[in-house]
């Protein structure tokens, strides 16, 4: 069984401050993950209070790109560097865990289409390791580089390695309704796209929106869910809003 898990930004960093790790928060998430008996785990992580800043500051999103190498470089540097955090701190658990960037194994085409070396990541699994991806820039035909979310890599890396299982976690327990009760289930946006409002800080990739776009586009059912559940998920329990188109 392969599980697909991304920690979102905002549940391992400070978004209110550049460049801070929340070292409780990704600690908690560190443990859960090494006392679960989850096999074949592929973890994604946000760039939080890391890579928006630079995005940000360099006007790079997911649909404006930039050919400035020394922002593209603020911005993955950025990024690799919460990235190594993230890894030294499941090394450290005695997870098995191994980086992989997505500047130097994925590539957009002009239509945005993405092509991402998932061979890479599937040999790692195959082999007893934890790939560890990230929220970073990646270069496209006519656009110089844009930005790629941890969303959207989790949403083509659970076609590529056929994942049985995908868990956004987030900082809220869930997809709210317009009354502030979490969504048990979503089908179609529509259904709370009036309920849905963007990151209260800065975020170029879209928000809850967006996470709930890419899961829709899966074909197979997700979850969004709060730190509080995640050993529930990885437990195999269903937790926060499940999220199936």
């Amino acid at each position: 069984m392969t599980t697909i898990l991304k920690l979102g930004g905002s549940v391992i960093t400070d978004k209110e401050t550049p460049e801070t790790v929340d070292d409780d928060a990704l600690g908690r998430a560190v443990d859960a993950v090494a006392e679960s008996d989850v096999s074949g785990l592929v973890l994604v992580h946000g760039a939080g209070s890391f890579g928006h800043h630079y995005a940000d500051k360099h006007g790079v999103t997911p649909s404006n790109g930039s050919r400035d190498a020394a922002g593209i470089w603020a911005i993955h540097d950025s990024m690799r560097r919460l990235n190594d955090e993230v890894v030294r701190r499941l090394q450290e658990a005695d997870v098995p865990a191994l980086p992989v960037h997505p500047l130097s194994v994925g590539a957009r085409d002009a239509d945005s289409t993405l092509s991402l070396a998932a061979d890479s990541t599937a040999t790692m699994l195959a082999e007893g390791f934890v790939p560890v991806l990230h929220g970073d820039v990646i270069a496209q035909i006519d656009a110089g580089a844009t930005i790629i979310s941890g969303d959207e890599l989790v949403a083509h890396l659970a076609r590529e390695v056929d994942a049985d299982r995908v868990g956004l976690c987030s900082t809220v327990p869930g997809v709210y309704d317009e009354s502030g009760a979490v969504v048990p289930r979503i089908t179609d946006l529509d259904d709370v796209a009036d309920a849905l409002g963007g990151a209260e800080t800065t975020d170029v990739t879209g928000g809850m929106a967006a996470k709930v776009r890419a899961l829709l586009e899966l074909g197979a059912p997700a979850s969004i869910f709060g730190p509080d559940v995640l050993d529930g998920f990885l437990a195999g329990h269903s937790v926060g809003t499940v999220v199936d188109g």
